[in-house]
């Protein structure tokens, strides 16, 4: 289990990653940046996909895009120089506040439920 949580740490590194490099990219004349965020977009997915083998969907979904926005939030600020405003600040702590609340209200699927494939 472990393993799968470590997958999804992996997932919100790349997330963090390229979402950074996007901005990079956006500000910068050469091509790195675009290269670097498709890659570690792209990666971040993968890993995301694999650690929902044994991890709630909701949960995994919850901390990637929820820790993923708090430490671009705060990257941005520091690296950007984008501004850190008081309603940004009460988002952080709503989306923190959410993140707990949906990992606090799941519980480890029971014996079978987590086989059950769905078809698309």
């Amino acid at each position: 289990m472990v393993f799968y949580w470590i997958l999804l740490g992996l997932a919100i590194v790349a997330e963090i990653t390229g979402t950074l490099a996007m901005k990079w990219a956006s500000v910068s004349d050469g091509s790195d940046g675009f290269i670097l965020m498709l890659v570690m977009i792209s990666t971040s997915y993968i890993f995301l996909a694999f650690s929902i083998k044994r991890i709630a969907l909701g949960v995994a979904y919850a901390l990637w895009e929820g820790i993923g926005i708090v430490l671009i939030t705060l990257f941005s600020v520091w690296l950007f120089d984008e501004s850190l405003s008081g309603m940004k600040l009460a988002g952080i702590a709503t989306l923190i506040a959410g993140i707990l609340l949906i990992k606090s209200g799941s519980s480890m699927p029971r014996s079978g439920r987590g086989d059950r494939h769905v078809a698309l």
